[in-house]
């Protein structure tokens, strides 16, 4: 019996397309540190209503609720560290623990006054096997940000590495995040987030492949001592979960208030 071509492709991609499943932290960055002396603790709540079936090693991420917990502390006006604790809590009772990321980040200082703000982060750690196929990691994150009026835009240009897992091997895979939103009066910015892995930077990977997010998503300011953003997230390739809710909550204690017309703009 004869396989068509595109059965063949299919049968041979079907192992990486069950591959994606890291979707703890859905997030743009800001350029901006949370401040000297400054702890901010986070949760970030992620919900799969239409995620992947178990397969190549790792559990399935249908109805999986990823809850994570993340605490900052910034040392200077332009360094922070961050801690990661990733739990998810999904079908058949299944409750873990799943891993743990230590992030350091560096600012252009607002000293410098730079026509953008700036910052790269470094996050390192390691998840269980089973909850994902890359299982310790180094991701390198740009920051680009700009504030005009209104309208607020960031780039993540974001560069992964994989050192044991699915991906090791590889090489440097471009993992590019970015942000559009609009400040409506004083509490409100709505906006469109777009997450996405491309591949090795030698040779993408098919888009079959690929992974694409696109969220609708907003910011709300209510007190320059909390963050909150929360939105809709659409999987546009076969290798992530189809179908997300998400949602941000953090708390500033210590340090000076911030001043900001988007959350966004400030972690």
């Amino acid at each position: 019996m004869k396989l068509s071509f595109w059965g063949i492709l299919l049968a041979s991609l079907y192992p990486i397309l069950l591959q994606a499943q890291d979707n703890y932290e859905i997030q743009v960055y800001a350029s901006q540190t949370v401040g000297k002396d400054t702890t901010m603790v986070e949760l970030h709540s992620n919900y799969s209503f239409i995620g992947n079936t178990a397969g190549a090693g790792v559990v399935s991420t249908n109805h999986m609720d990823r809850e994570t917990i993340e605490t900052t502390h910034g040392f200077t006006p332009w360094l922070e560290v961050g801690f990661y604790i990733f739990n998810d809590f999904a079908d058949m009772g299944r409750t873990n623990y799943v891993g743990s990321h230590l992030r350091p980040r560096v600012m252009a200082p607002v000293s410098w006054h730079w026509p953008v703000g700036v910052s790269i982060s470094l996050e390192g750690g390691f998840v269980k096997d089973g909850y994902d196929p890359d299982i310790w990691t180094l991701e390198i994150r740009p920051i680009i940000d700009k504030q005009l009026g209104p309208v607020y835009l960031a780039l993540n240009p974001v560069v992964d590495l994989t050192f044991k897992g699915a991906d090791a091997g590889r090489g440097a895979i471009f993992a590019p995040d970015l942000k559009f939103s609009y400040q409506i009066g004083k509490v409100w910015a709505p906006g469109i987030e777009y997450y996405g892995s491309w591949g090795p930077f030698r040779h993408f990977d098919p888009m079959a492949v690929q992974q694409h997010q696109l969220a609708i998503a907003v910011d709300a300011d209510f007190d320059p001592r909390w963050e909150f953003n929360a939105g809709y997230v659409f999987g546009l390739t076969p290798s992530i979960d189809r179908s997300i809710f998400k949602m941000i909550i953090g708390r500033r204690f210590g340090g000076k208030k911030h001043v900001t017309h988007n959350m966004a703009a400030i972690r």
